[in-house]
């Protein structure tokens, strides 16, 4: 060897020691820098640091691309300013060559042995890189409460990743070593690290990152000179009696010698990573003649030497990391050394789901269609959370993808995503099992309706163990109870135990699984049940309960034939023949009876069921979709989608989707001739895909453009798309402000649509409420006349007007002013027939500009005023006042008998000390009633309302 190679090979095997401490960093550097060996922008880096460990970091960056020449001149540079740190290191010659070699060797055979991965479907001789696959997960460094945890099972999701997120404290940016090693708020550094995590959440990916990294020499803050890693799946394979070192080196190419140089060295720089502690198939209970044991070689059962490691016994100093699943966290906790820390790997948050499809497909194309695909589903995006079930939809989506499968055909059922991991982890992750598979299955079914039953997420302890033996797919918790602890278990989400209730049921004889679902179908109408019961189909004419829904599209999925073969032939188990007969005619009879609330949910089962000729034939019911009285999620439009592809001569759909949507149904909604469409969140960025979804020639009863904030430009281009259909039965369209050029635009299409069949025209101006405090004088005006008065609009004149006001407090002297020229602008449109006012509170001054208004419009037929504003999302209602001195005034004063008006809001029933427009939460106040008064001339009806009626209502 070189003179160059063996002082590199020395800086190498010392870096972490010179780190901490090298003091001259700065006279090497300016050594280095004269010599040529450094450059002007990394020394300038290296003496703009503060602490001399950071400019050692910044140095080593120079010295790992300026290879062996430059890492000898930083040797000479040692030998001249730190002789005495070189003689405390033992200098080259000192040193030990062949520990030194055994070190980088040991280092080339983990990044040779790490930098792959074996996949669970591999042939013989196929690999993936490491980095093709590791995405870091979501670590929270403490336990859960039992809120927490029912909050994260029953969640779904957007709210589910914001949970998720919000548990994470874990800096995402800092190494997984910083993370679980680094100091906590009080200064303290844990000895050892319990890093807990459910079946397939990545626990063993991450010893396998933590090691590559390692051997890589990726620089963190807690640094190591060594890493061992000890897989318990292996350590159950030992036999006879081990010394530690033994066991050290069964996953390592060193000798158990050279592991007891290392260890003896320097084992307070020395991290040992145990890898699955939960999978060890013994007891530690049994070896106390054996916790004397002190020295590394010396051999021992190997329960008892790894015992004496957990504890401290042997190695005091060195590091350790434990994986293990929650069944298995109370056991390690009573046998871990001081000063220990708890940490849980949550899974994949919807950022590291999208960063792994990236990984995993590297084609930008494929990555956006099958992320789309996941994203569009709730459970499954929420499921995503656990990364093995992203490995298993990546895998089975790239098999579609090769085989030419289109989105729209439906790539793949939640059911069958579910069927597979379960299969995954029955196969890879349950080692051990004491029950044979079905009944394990029917064991956590079982388990599962229990809970569905008593709406319950977490089980007792107790209650499991009658009922199932050790299983990766309960987890297990701990909580603080009073002054003891208590254990509980749950399944890894609220879906899973729906998925295993399901799988329950069809598992039972026909007659109890049909009195099992007749009771959830039937729950509300018991006691007249054999007046209308169908005893061949028993289901028919029933609704589930609401929680039970996802049970059902479950079972509708299980009864697909292709997921039935699966499990038919993996685990023997069959769905009977007298399941999906049953679904079938219940889904038959929910479709001709017309009940629309229930449709989003039968598209569900359909995709579920995923067969095409009864889709049709389900879907023959419906002349018209009518799913335009809520928005739809981005599942319902994906169950949608795979539905209507299945029927392309779909003839009329009414429908309410967000306009992130809008792409996804374009090809849907350009080939149907009859449409109706409320579309939400319009922006100009999706006016071109809204063009083309209307196409031409079509029959649109309704386009509601809501919470849209449209250019002029796009205006326009809308109402030009709205000139080539066969007619127009209604438009709105919602702008944050209305410009010159947008009032005329409008004015002009009302005038001259010919395709337009409203005889009525309707202008909405909204001022939304930032805050209660800080609520508009005038919150919204709506008006109604004839199509045939449109020119009698001034619709710039009138939202300037109203803007105006807006923009003056209510107790200055020119918001009167304003308000009156409004309300003039108003009486002289001479075709208004009907007008809604939205005011915080009434009061007598309001309710005299209502008189004003009643005997100033000869044809004004109808007032609607609504006391309370628009929150600021534009949904939330902010209920008001109807003040007693406003109401009386309406009664007392003459109104023309032509002109009714309604006044709607909260009414209190004290008769002192009335609340006022200074009373907070109002609407939650027993004393007020929400109450509708009308008045038509001289008479007054009151009408105690249990719904709120919103200004839009009328």
């Amino acid at each position: 060897m070189d003179q160059d190679s063996e002082r590199a090979q020395f800086v190498d095997a010392h870096w972490k020691t010179l780190v901490q401490r090298v003091i001259m960093v700065m006279a090497i550097a300016d050594e280095l820098q004269s010599d040529g060996m450094l450059e002007w922008e990394p020394y300038c880096k290296i003496k703009a640091a503060v602490t001399n460990q950071q400019k050692m970091r910044e140095l080593y960056e120079v010295l790992q691309s300026g290879g062996d020449q430059v890492k000898s001149a930083f040797y000479s540079s040692l030998e001249k300013h730190e002789p005495y740190l070189l003689g405390d290191l033992g200098s080259i010659k000192l040193m030990g060559e062949s520990l030194a070699d055994c070190l980088n060797k040991y280092k080339m055979w983990i990044q040779k042995e790490y930098e792959y991965v074996t996949e669970y479907n591999s042939l013989p001789g196929e690999n993936v890189l490491l980095s093709e696959r590791f995405t870091q997960p979501l670590i929270i460094m403490r336990h859960r409460e039992r809120r927490e945890r029912e909050e994260e099972m029953c969640s779904v999701g957007e709210s589910f990743q914001q949970l998720l997120v919000s548990r994470n404290n874990a800096d995402k940016d800092s190494s997984i070593l910083d993370a679980l090693f680094g100091a906590d708020s009080k200064g303290i550094s844990p000895n050892s690290v319990i890093l807990q995590g459910n079946s397939g959440n990545g626990k063993s990916f991450t010893a396998q990152k933590i090691m590559l990294d390692w051997a890589s020499g990726k620089l963190c803050k807690v640094e190591f000179d060594c890493l061992f890693h000890l897989k318990c799946k292996e350590v159950n394979h030992v036999s006879g009696e081990q010394s530690l070192t033994e066991l050290l080196s069964y996953n390592s190419n060193l000798t158990s010698e050279q592991i007891s140089r290392i260890l003896q060295k320097s084992s307070e720089k020395v991290l040992i990573l145990i890898d699955g502690f939960d999978e060890l198939r013994f007891s530690f209970s049994d070896f106390s003649d054996h916790l004397k044991l002190k020295d590394l070689s010396e051999k021992a059962p190997r329960e008892a030497s790894l015992k004496v490691l957990l504890m401290g016994h042997i190695l005091s100093k060195t590091s350790l990391l434990v994986t293990t699943r929650s069944t298995a966290t109370n056991t390690l906790d009573s046998l871990l050394k001081h000063p220990k820390r708890f940490t849980e790997i949550m899974g994949f948050s919807e950022r590291e789901v999208k960063e792994y499809f990236q990984k995993f497909f590297q084609d930008e194309e494929l990555f956006i269609k099958a992320y789309e695909y996941v994203r569009s589903n709730e459970t499954l995006i929420t499921a995503c959370s656990i990364p093995v079930i992203c490995w298993i939809i990546c895998t089975v989506l790239r098999e579609r993808f090769s085989e030419g499968s289109d989105l729209t055909s439906g790539l793949e059922t939640t059911t069958s995503i579910y069927v597979d991991f379960v299969c995954t982890l029955l196969e890879h992750h349950s080692q051990g099992l004491s029950q044979p598979v079905p009944t394990l299955l029917r064991s956590l079914g079982q388990l599962a309706e229990r809970g569905m039953l008593d709406t319950q997420v977490l089980f007792e302890e107790k209650s499991v163990d009658e009922m199932v033996s050790a299983s990766p797919f309960l987890c297990k918790f701990l909580f603080k109870r009073r002054i003891r602890k208590e254990t509980m278990f749950s399944f890894m989400h609220l879906s899973f135990q729906e998925f295993f209730t399901a799988l329950y049921y069809i598992s039972q004889e026909e007659r109890e699984f049909l009195d099992k679902l007749t009771e959830r179908f039937h729950s509300q109408t018991q006691s007249y049940l054999s007046l209308y019961l169908d005893k061949d189909f028993p289901l028919k004419y029933g609704c589930p309960e609401p929680h039970f829904l996802p049970v059902v599209q479950f079972l509708c999925g299980l009864s697909n034939s292709e997921v039935s073969r699966s499990l038919q032939e993996m685990y023997n188990l069959s769905v009977p023949s007298f399941v999906q007969p049953q679904l079938r005619e219940w889904i038959l009879d929910m479709s001709k009876s017309g009940v629309y609330s229930y449709l989003p949910f039968i598209l569900h089962c359909l995709y579920e069921l995923h067969e095409k000729e009864f889709v049709q034939k389900a879907m023959e019911a419906w002349l018209e979709l009518d799913m335009s009285w809520d928005p739809l999620s981005r599942t319902d439009c994906w169950a949608l989608l795979y539905c209507l592809d299945c029927c392309p001569h779909f003839r009329s759909l009414k429908l309410n989707f967000a306009a992130s949507e809008l792409k996804m149904l374009q090809d849907v909604l350009c080939r149907t001739p009859k449409l109706g469409l409320t579309v939400q969140n319009v922006s100009d960025t999706d006016v071109t895909v809204l063009l083309s979804a209307l196409g031409e020639g079509k029959q649109l009863g309704e386009l509601k453009l809501n919470s849209s904030c449209l250019s002029d430009q796009s205006v326009q281009q809308v109402l030009k798309a709205l000139h080539k259909q066969k007619k127009v039965g209604g438009l709105q369209i919602s702008v944050k402000s209305i410009t010159a050029d947008t009032a005329l635009i409008l004015t002009d299409f009302l005038q001259s649509c010919s395709k337009a069949e409203w005889e009525e025209i309707r202008v909405n101006v909204v001022r939304l409420c930032l805050s209660i405090q800080n609520q508009p004088s005038l919150s919204e005006i709506i008006l109604n006349c004839p199509r045939s008065e449109a020119s009698n609009i001034d619709i710039k004149s009138f939202t300037e007007s109203f803007h105006n006001i807006n923009c003056i407090a209510e107790e200055s002297v020119d918001f009167d002013r304003n308000l009156h020229a409004l309300l003039t602008l108003l009486t002289s449109m001479s075709g208004l027939s009907a007008l809604n006012l939205s005011v915080p509170f009434l009061t007598e001054t309001w309710a005299s500009r209502v008189l004003f208004l009643v005997e100033s419009s000869p044809k004004l037929t109808v007032i609607n005023f609504h006391a309370g504003s628009w929150c600021s999302d534009g949904v939330k209602w902010l209920p008001g006042l109807l003040l007693e001195e406003g109401i009386k005034l309406l009664k007392e004063s003459a109104k023309r008998p032509e002109c009714i008006v309604n006044i709607r809001g909260f009414r209190c029933s004290k008769s002192s000390e009335r609340c006022s427009r200074h009373t907070e939460h109002i609407d939650q106040l027993s004393c007020n009633q929400r109450v509708t008064i009308q008045f038509c001339g001289d008479q007054c009806t009151e009408d105690i309302k249990l719904k709120l009626v919103l200004p839009d209502e009328n």
